[in-house]
């Protein structure tokens, strides 16, 4: 069955270049009403134009589908909650919200000021958590959701230079995990995407050669799956020159050591079962860890 966004209306932030400009083109292209969002500034954040966000609405628009532009800063959350106002009042709804929106600010630890870490936190994770919060309710009222965060394997894995951004892509995995679970029950999925992707934010990272290779049209199938009516809940997607592969945070088995236990103690188990892969498990949520627990606790009482 053909995955298709008729009567569906889609958000889609900093979709005026690059990832995003895929992610609505597609959306558009299967029968979504798209918000093409861009504050249009440049990869570190400064500037602003509505060029880009525009070019991609007249492009929508030349193919047929319909789409409005929007130059909402993302770090704003009344400039955010004008831009689901502007959707509420063109089409009455929205469905899908890809939070991909981003800047770069890369720095060594021992060299990045904390005013450029804070801003990469404020526009990954506050950006996302304000563009979540703002469609929140409506997509409980209308009892169906679909929220995409972008993620990223300097979050999932680090990479250097990118303490600041690694933080912010890992904090919406977090995000991601607990609203999971509160959206559950309005049938709001959120899912995130690790892209691999060349755009202007990897320009003077990716070796070259690999551009061509890693063209971001290559990852917009994936994100496409994650915001359709049958797609997952809580996944993370590494996508990048046509592979996937799904990402998972797992914890080993572990072992109970006691009350009596010592440094030592830990120490000598850590090559054995405290580290030991061997049955590990991906939880859905927090609880289930405490659960774990309690029952190696049981275990070692026997």
């Amino acid at each position: 069955m053909d995955i298709r966004f008729d009567g569906q209306v889609a958000i889609v932030t900093g979709s005026g270049n690059g990832l995003g400009r895929e992610h609505a083109l597609a959306l558009a292209e299967r029968g979504a009403k798209v918000v093409v969002n861009d504050l249009g500034g440049a990869r570190d954040g400064t500037g602003a134009s509505s060029d880009a966000a525009n070019e991609v609405v007249e492009l929508i628009k030349s193919n047929g589908g319909e789409a409005i532009a929007n130059g909402a800063d993302v770090t704003n959350y009344e400039q955010v909650q004008a831009m689901v106002q502007q959707a509420m009042d063109a089409w009455g709804r929205v469905d899908i919200l890809i939070n991909n929106a981003g800047v770069l600010r890369d720095k060594s630890f021992a060299k990045v000021e904390l005013k450029d870490f804070d801003f990469v936190l404020d526009v990954h994770l506050s950006g996302s958590v304000n563009c979540s919060k703002a469609v929140w309710d409506i997509m409980r009222e209308q009892a169906y959701g679909r929220i995409v965060m972008t993620t990223s394997s300097s979050g999932l894995y680090g990479n250097f230079g990118q303490a600041n951004y690694g933080s912010a892509k890992l904090g919406v995995v977090g995000l991601m995990n607990t609203l999971k679970l509160e959206g559950h029950k309005y049938n709001i999925h959120i899912n995130s995407l690790a892209p691999v992707a060349a755009t202007r934010m990897t320009l003077d990272i990716l070796p070259e050669g690999m551009h061509d290779m890693l063209d971001p049209k290559f990852v917009t199938p994936g994100v496409l799956f994650l915001v359709s009516k049958d797609g997952p809940q809580g996944a993370i997607l590494a996508a990048g020159a046509g592979c996937f592969a799904r990402a998972r945070i797992v914890e080993t088995r572990g072992a109970s050591l006691g009350q009596d236990v010592t440094p030592e103690m830990v120490a000598q188990q850590w090559d054995g079962p405290i580290s030991d892969r061997d049955g590990e498990t991906a939880y859905h949520a927090g609880n289930e860890q405490m659960e774990n627990f309690g029952k190696l606790m049981q275990a070692s009482s026997k």
